[in-house]
């Protein structure tokens, strides 16, 4: 069979596969980041991989249940001279935020230290533990009449992990799409002398301006022990997807924002196809009780997963770009019939899709088990040689924004097939959020326009995960008020590693084969990438002063 029609037949098995299973049947649960043995606790993330050669390991790992545990964990470990770092019952995070990076540390995870919902009804906020599950939050706060106005796409998550990366879902409305900025107080864990017991938790709130920096923290300042969130009274919200053409897109995207409490755009530039959603909260009293199964999110037969990626393998060694562009075609198609994932009831009838606030919000139900269905699982799951994507974020001040989309469509008018790998997937995801006054947070361009963050691919020009920060002190706003926090709350740097001393110091690593093909350089000669496989270091086609990794099979002797 020639190889366009072989892969057009796995994809259809994937389709066809995916809507039943995904409402019938839940997921083989995620494995534990953290496993230990002999030579000690080796930590990963949830996708089993890493952007670089070191293992993240620890000499152990506490599992405190309370905050008076946590605070005794975090003592110990100074009476002890070890670094610490903080890990989630998920680690569903793409940048080694808590990689200890030494055998002289200890791991303290909160997966156990998630017993406190407090909901405040009349002052409508919640205090709760930081490792509190996202789904549980939402749905506690759901049941008392009350609506988390703010929530990353994805409800794997803590909400100690959700506060200190940053992350965010879409709106320019109210306080913004960031979750940090619905933040009232949060406490923290940080060393103290051996006369209060190496280690205390103090509460931060308001103007003190180690508030600002602890919201979004990456970890570096302390243990987040409790956070109090603001809510608001119960609402639903309409969502509609317009699929269209992407014409005006650069024109268009702030009026989109400004329209629609929640909007978003997805872009997929190789099929000239932009995906606006329409979503806005309607009120409590509105017929409709919808539900966003998000189609990334949800489960899928493990044979399917594993014959898309071998799927994609063949495309990869042949170079055959027709093949990649043949799948995204599809892909979007299936995307569209099913609404991307939205449901009216047991499945999609037709917009809007109109439903609790609590169930439209965050998606995630590839997360939740019975261990009877193990050939059951999320498409990514490291156990299984599955679906493998690339992921960068980038932010942007609206007002360049535009400028940016243009030049994406002149990288796309020079060669479209190049991007279809990125349109297999997701695209360019364009969320909304506000500037904030977490020091780093999104920071503000210049006037109140607000800022956008796209998800892509290497296709577009490769943003590693350590060298986006090289210089990092010198160029973003909040950094000389994140140092300055730092030295209060943490100036033995306890809670640091070599990779975060690489993001505070903007530091580069050393350079070595392949180098910039996993994230750790820019690179300068053609052995930081993989010349074996074709892949050489060459000017940008686009931005002329960026050197990225490129294909170009002709440069071989």
């Amino acid at each position: 069979m020639p190889l366009p029609q072989l892969l057009f037949s796995l994809w259809t098995i994937h389709l066809i596969s995916v809507v039943p299973l995904g409402l019938l049947v839940l997921a083989m649960p995620p494995q534990s980041p953290v496993r230990c043995g002999q030579a000690g606790c080796k930590l990963s993330n949830s996708y089993g991989k890493w952007g670089d050669r070191k293992d993240c390991v620890a000499s152990k790992v506490a599992y405190p249940t309370t905050e008076e545990g946590l605070r005794s964990a975090v003592a110990e470990a100074i009476r002890s001279g070890l670094k610490v770092k903080v890990v989630s019952k998920f680690s569903h995070t793409i940048p080694k935020l808590a990689c200890p990076g030494a055998n002289t540390s200890i791991l303290i995870s909160t997966e156990k230290y998630d017993s406190v919902i407090d909901i405040d009804v009349p002052n409508m906020s919640v205090t709760v533990d930081s490792g509190v599950s996202l789904r549980n939050l939402i749905d506690k706060v759901e049941e008392k009449g009350l609506s988390l106005v703010a929530a990353p796409y994805w409800e794997g998550v803590s909400v100690g992990g959700i506060i200190s990366t940053g992350a965010h879902g879409s709106s320019w409305w109210g306080r913004g799409g960031s979750v940090h900025d619905h933040v009232v107080s949060l406490s923290l864990v940080v060393p103290a002398s051996e006369s209060d017991g190496y280690a205390k938790i103090i509460s931060l709130e308001g103007q003190d301006p180690r508030f600002d920096a602890a919201r979004v923290s990456l970890g570096l300042l302390g243990v987040i022990s409790k956070v109090k969130l603001s809510l608001e009274k119960a609402f639903k919200r309409s969502i509609t997807y317009n699929f269209t053409r992407d014409e005006g897109l650069e024109d268009t995207f702030m009026d989109h924002a400004n329209k629609y409490e929640f909007a978003d755009i997805t872009w997929y530039p190789s099929k000239w196809t932009a995906v606006y959603r329409y979503d806005s909260r309607v009120p409590l009293d509105t017929p409709g009780d919808g539900l966003f199964d998000f189609l990334g999110f949800r489960s899928n037969s493990v044979f399917v997963s594993t014959s898309v990626r071998a799927a994609e393998r063949l495309l990869d060694t042949a170079r055959d770009a027709s093949g990649k562009c043949l799948l995204a075609s599809i892909a979007i198609a299936y995307k569209k019939l099913i609404a991307n994932g939205l449901r009216n009831g047991l499945t999609f009838t037709g917009y809007p899709v109109i439903g609790r606030q609590g169930r439209m919000q965050t998606s995630g139900s590839c997360l939740y088990t019975p261990l009877w269905r193990p050939d059951q699982t999320c498409a990514w799951d490291p156990r299984i040689d599955g679906l493998s994507f690339y992921e960068t974020t980038a932010i942007f001040p609206a007002r360049h924004f535009g400028a940016f989309i243009r030049d994406v469509k002149r990288l796309r008018d020079l060669n479209p097939e190049s991007l279809c790998g990125l349109d297999v997937y997701n695209g360019l995801l364009i969320r909304f959020v506000k500037g904030s006054r977490a020091v780093l947070g999104h920071f503000r361009g210049g006037g109140t326009d607000g800022l956008l963050p796209s998800r892509g691919e290497a296709a577009l020009g490769q943003e590693p995960e350590p060298v986006a920060f090289i210089g990092a002190a010198g160029k973003y706003p909040g950094m000389t008020a994140f140092l300055k926090a730092r030295k209060w709350l943490d100036p033995k740097g306890v809670f640091s590693s070599e990779w975060s001393d690489e993001i505070l110091f903007g530091k580069e690593g050393e350079k070595g084969d392949g180098c910039a093909l996993e994230g750790l350089c820019i690179c300068s000669e053609d052995r930081h990438c993989s010349p074996s496989k074709w892949y050489f270091c060459r000017q940008g086609l686009v931005y002329k002063d960026a050197r990225v990794c490129r294909f170009e099979r002709s440069s071989m002797s």
